[in-house]
C-alpha cells in the first residue's frame, strides 16, 4: 500500500486525485494540502510514500519542495506546465503529468510507483475509466461529463468544448493532449480541429458529418481509421 498526500494550491485540482486515489486499490489517501510547508510539517510526522505535487505554488515552489524533501517519498508533479519537466526529472521523479489529468494517465503513473516500491500490481484489477473530466477555465477546474460531449474544435492555442445543452467551455490547451485525454473507443479525430463524439452523430454523408445543425468536414488523413471504426459498430 502506498500511503499519498497531495500537495497543491488550487483546492479543485486536489479535489480531482482525492477522487482518483480510492479507486485504486494499492493507494491510500494520507492528507491533502493546499499549503507546501504544512505538507513538509506532516512529512516529519509520518512516513508517507507517494506526493501528487504541484509546481507553481506560493511560500515555496514544488522545485524548493522536492530540494527540502531529500527523496523520502516518490514525487509525482501534477503541473498545467511542461516547461517544468526537464527540472522535475532532475529531481528523479516518478512522473510528469499535464493538467486536466484522465484517470487513464493518473493509473499509469501509479502503477509505475507501485513497481519502484516493489508492490505487485499485476493482480490489482485496472479500474474502470471514469465517466468525465476536469477542463480548467477561467480559473476554476470545470467538471465535464464525457456523455455530454458532441465535439471538439480546436482554435489555435485553445479548445473548445461543445455540449448537448450547446454551451462552449472554452480552454487552454492543444488538440493532442486533450484527444489522449479521452477514451478512443468514443471520441474519434476526423480532421486536425475537430474531434467528435461517435455517440452523438446524427448521420454521415460522404466526407462530411452531421452533430445536430454543425457539419464537420473529415480530413483525408483522418478518414481511414473513422470510417473503419464506423463499419466495425455496424457489425
Amino acid at each position: 500500500m502506498l500511503r499519498c498526500l497531495v500537495v497543491d494550491d488550487e483546492p479543485l485540482a486536489i479535489d480531482v486525485i482525492a477522487e482518483y486515489i480510492p479507486k485504486v486499490p494499492f493507494l491510500q489517501l494520507a492528507g491533502t494540502f493546499t499549503s507546501p510547508v504544512e505538507a513538509l510539517m506532516q512529512l516529519q510526522k509520518e512516513k508517507i510514500d507517494l506526493i501528487f505535487l504541484d509546481i507553481q505554488m506560493p511560500q515555496l515552489t514544488g522545485l524548493q519542495f522536492m530540494n527540502l524533501l531529500q527523496s523520502r517519498a516518490q514525487v509525482i508533479i501534477i503541473s498545467a506546465y511542461n516547461e517544468y519537466a526537464i527540472h522535475g526529472y532532475e529531481h528523479d521523479i516518478t512522473d510528469y503529468l499535464l493538467k486536466p489529468v484522465s484517470f487513464e494517465r493518473f493509473y499509469k503513473a501509479v502503477e509505475k510507483a507501485a513497481r519502484l516500491a516493489d508492490i505487485p500490481v499485476k493482480e490489482s484489477p485496472i479500474p474502470a475509466a471514469t465517466d468525465f473530466i476536469f477542463v480548467k477555465t477561467d480559473n476554476r477546474m470545470v467538471k465535464v461529463n464525457l456523455s455530454d460531449i458532441l465535439y471538439i474544435e480546436g482554435l489555435k492555442n485553445y479548445i473548445s468544448i461543445v455540449l448537448s445543452d450547446r454551451r462552449r467551455i472554452i480552454t487552454l490547451q492543444n488538440m493532442k493532449t486533450f484527444e489522449d485525454l479521452l477514451p478512443g473507443q468514443r471520441f474519434f479525430r476526423v480532421q486536425k480541429s475537430y474531434i467528435v463524439n461517435l455517440e452523438k452523430i446524427d448521420a454521415i454523408e460522404r466526407q462530411r458529418i452531421f452533430i445536430g445543425d454543425q457539419v464537420i468536414p473529415i480530413g483525408e488523413a483522418y478518414g481511414p481509421q473513422f470510417f473503419a471504426a464506423i463499419y466495425s459498430l455496424g457489425k
